[in-house]
């Protein structure tokens, strides 16, 4: 089982992420930013992962420190767990439609951080949420899971269905990606020997 636990404290947050790559899609989200749990929910989800993601953050000043801190502890056990990288497909990729909106998603188990983020919103605020808050998400995974990821919303009206077809488009890219190729008999899927 490719599963990873890891903490994080700063003098903002207190982050402890559990995952497993090869699960069934539980999750358990303790934040204190619900639309992020809601968004949480379809990467596990969607990407067959079972995910657990405690925090404490100090949402007295907003939900940034949070959320960044999230998307960076996650990456982090993603790394943790995915480990060198044998016999994965490596690249995943993923449209999702939600009524109006659609988005694609593309990753790439690179070992290098990069972040193409394309999404409009439609408004700047989902409830709580500030939607600006989910660039930070992913650009702190990025930057810890050390994948290249392409976020591209291609329509929508509603701001809550972008958002939601991008980490749903996201968990199923990542499923893709990590998923184990019988083919490549636990060989690195790069001509360089390692990622």
């Amino acid at each position: 089982m490719r599963t990873a636990e890891v903490t994080r404290s700063t003098n903002e947050t207190q982050i402890r992420v559990k995952l497993n790559l090869d699960g069934s899609g539980q999750s358990s989200f303790k934040t204190g930013v619900p639309f992020l749990d809601h968004m949480m929910d379809q990467i596990a989800r969607h990407g067959l992962i079972d995910l657990e993601v405690e925090a404490k953050g100090d949402l007295h000043i907003d939900a940034h420190h949070t959320v960044e801190d999230i998307g960076i502890t996650i990456g982090q056990a993603l790394s943790k767990a995915i480990g060198d990288k044998k016999g994965i497909c490596r690249y995943g990729h993923a449209y999702v439609p939600l009524d109006e909106a659609l988005s694609r998603v593309v990753l790439d188990f690179s070992g290098r951080p990069g972040l193409e983020f394309h999404v409009a919103f439609k408004r700047g605020m989902i409830g709580e949420y500030d939607v600006d808050l989910t660039h930070e998400f992913f650009q702190g995974f990025v930057n810890h899971a050390l994948v290249t990821l392409h976020i591209d919303n291609l329509r929508g009206e509603n701001a809550h269905h972008q958002c939601e077809t991008v980490f749903k488009a996201f968990g199923r890219a990542l499923r893709m990606a990590a998923e184990l190729d019988a083919r490549a008999a636990g060989s690195i899927p790069s001509t360089k020997g390692s990622l």
